[in-house]
């Protein structure tokens, strides 16, 4: 079967509400409803979990799992000051992110059910624990950053960019083997319409 890197269209018949159909112009396969950033953002926010992917100073990737919170349409990171992460991010302020997102419910247990992915690139910035951008923020950011922690932590401030790139999301498990019914591009951002 071919994929291509094309956005689909969403089935007008079924959007918003997530279902799917066959679609006579994509060989009777499933489509899907196009997710909404909201939706996405969602599933992000639920999460804790992802892989934040930088360069180094000399060029070479690194990748590190971290727990992450969000607030607002931001994720906030805590690291150690002399860790990696602090080092290069600081250095290159770009990033990129891999949030999986658990599938199945209590099948995934028994079965080995892939997640579903939100990916996007954006920038970082790195903050001292008691800055005060940080400082303003202390009471939603206090899971990543226990009181003995305030001091000498650094936090990653990471912004999302340009799209939310997803694998599975807002599709039944049965939808996962059709690429163009399980991928979606989404906007990070709402575009404000005008009133």
């Amino acid at each position: 079967m071919a994929t291509t890197n094309q956005p689909q269209k969403a089935d007008l018949h079924t959007a918003g509400a997530g279902a799917a159909r066959a679609a006579p112009e994509d060989g009777g396969r499933p489509t899907v409803a196009r997710l909404t950033t909201e939706q996405v953002w969602h599933q992000v926010a639920k999460g804790s979990f992802a892989v934040l992917s930088h360069v180094t100073p000399a060029g070479e990737p690194r990748s590190s799992g971290v727990v992450y919170k969000t607030v607002g349409q931001r994720l906030y990171i805590a690291t150690a000051p002399d860790s990696w992460k602090a080092r290069h991010v600081a250095a290159s302020g770009r990033v990129a992110v891999t949030v999986p997102v658990r599938r199945g419910g209590l099948l995934s247990l028994v079965a080995p059910i892939p997640p579903a992915t939100v990916s996007f690139h954006g920038t970082a910035i790195v903050h001292p624990a008691d800055s005060p951008q940080v400082h303003l923020l202390l009471k939603e950011l206090a899971s990543l950053l226990p009181e003995e922690r305030r001091v000498s932590a650094r936090i990653l401030e990471v912004i999302p960019k340009g799209s939310f790139v997803t694998y599975g999301v807002g599709v039944s498990l049965t939808q996962l083997r059709y690429p163009a019914a399980a991928r979606a591009r989404v906007p990070v951002t709402q575009e404000k319409s005008a009133r």
